[in-house]
């Protein structure tokens, strides 16, 4: 089976940055098979990435019960189930060094909870093929209470630079244990901060409950490149982001 790295985290901490940050990571250190899984209804994992969303979990799933309401014949005569299941192989984005399952924004009550059913169905089913698998949750800790992330190696809790942000990530990693997640380490990241005030952080009168907790400091070029419209794994080898990313998931002996 894969080793699955989890991301977790409130909006607009930099969690995708990060996990895109963790394929480059995996694609340049260890160079072995890769799945990236943007399990957020608001994808945008693969702008971080620099590929081209064709088809998205949400988007199949609709067309899939689409052809059921029609009565529309099957290609080959395949059931419903082996239809979906070509169409979700159809659907993996293929780039240099990883792929890409994206779960998009489906439709009509309810979609929600079946397109995180079907992500955690497929990235099972996909695991036993790629040595790595990386997950993007959705904000939030709705991805945790529905299951979606249910068995992990590496649960990287995303954190901005404020106490708000670190009592969300507590409670989090509360309700990790709440659920009885398969979860083998959690670390929590506390991003765009330096140094000095990650210190104040640490000492504003939260208990954090994690094996190892860590900072990345604001970058610049992550700015620049996003104006641009550039991907993260254009980011020079040397950039405070990438070099501290790196370091991070070096302490972590990812086999």
């Amino acid at each position: 089976m894969a080793y699955v790295i989890g991301f977790a985290g409130k909006g607009g901490t930099g969690k995708t940055t990060i996990a895109a940050l963790t394929v480059r990571y995996l694609v340049e250190k260890k160079q072995k098979a890769v799945l990236a899984v943007d399990a957020d209804s608001n994808n945008c994992l693969n702008e971080a990435l620099g590929v081209t969303v064709h088809a998205t979990i949400g988007r199949l799933r609709e067309e899939s019960l689409a052809t059921v309401r029609s009565g529309a014949d099957r290609p080959g005569g395949m059931s419903m189930e082996q239809l979906f299941d070509y169409q979700v192989q159809q659907s993996l984005i293929e780039a240099q060094g990883f792929d890409l399952m994206v779960m998009g924004r489906p439709e009509g009550p309810g979609c929600y909870c079946a397109a995180n059913n079907i992500i955690r169905k497929y990235t099972d089913r996909l695991s036993e093929k790629y040595t790595y698998v990386v997950i993007d949750n959705e904000a939030g800790m709705e991805h945790l209470s529905r299951r979606t992330t249910h068995k992990v190696d590496l649960l990287l809790v995303i954190s901005d630079p404020t106490k708000k942000g670190v009592l969300t990530g507590n409670r989090i990693n509360n309700l990790v244990d709440e659920l009885q997640l398969d979860v083998a380490q959690r670390r929590l990241i506390i991003n765009r901060v330096s140094d000095d005030h990650f210190e104040k952080l640490k000492n504003c009168g939260v208990e954090l409950a994690f094996e190892s907790i860590y900072n990345i400091p604001e970058d610049e070029n992550i700015f620049n490149l996003d104006l641009e419209g550039r991907p993260v794994f254009e980011l020079p080898a040397d950039s405070a982001a990438v070099t501290k990313v790196f370091s991070i998931l070096d302490a972590a002996n990812i086999p």
